[in-house]
């Protein structure tokens, strides 16, 4: 199977790599199938939607900002990062983080329900 993205132009795959979304996304719950890429030259993973290849989310592993944050067992921790070309604007979304198990190729997201994790946080500072 082949998708063509915006990033990473044709991507090749086998069908025990997608990540299974059971509700989708917020904003896009009709999206279930998504492929989770790594960038060779970025910290930053892509989660691409296979149904709509045009639509990808860049993620950012929370635990490297916080080692407390809330984990799920089995569950890696990633937040919806908003890019730019200035890396002082670019923000990760600790509030409504994307949970994803790589082995059971399975994610979900849900919302943090506390005020310490903000939907825009700087990931660079001055």
């Amino acid at each position: 199977m082949k998708i063509v993205t915006h990033h990473f132009g044709e991507v090749k795959f086998t069908e025990d790599k997608i990540i299974r979304f059971e509700n989708g996304l917020y904003g896009f719950e009709d999206l279930k199938k998504y492929l989770f890429i790594k960038s060779d030259d970025s910290f930053f993973f892509w989660l691409n939607s296979i149904e709509r290849p045009e639509i990808a989310f860049p993620l950012f592993g929370i635990r490297v900002l916080d080692d407390n944050f809330p984990q799920e067992e089995n569950y890696e921790a990633f937040g919806i990062t908003t890019m730019s070309p200035d890396p002082l604007n670019i923000t990760v979304n600790l509030k409504a983080p994307v949970y994803i198990n790589q082995n059971d190729k399975l994610g979900y997201q849900k919302i943090i329900d506390t005020d310490k994790y903000p939907v825009h946080y700087k990931l660079f500072s001055e």
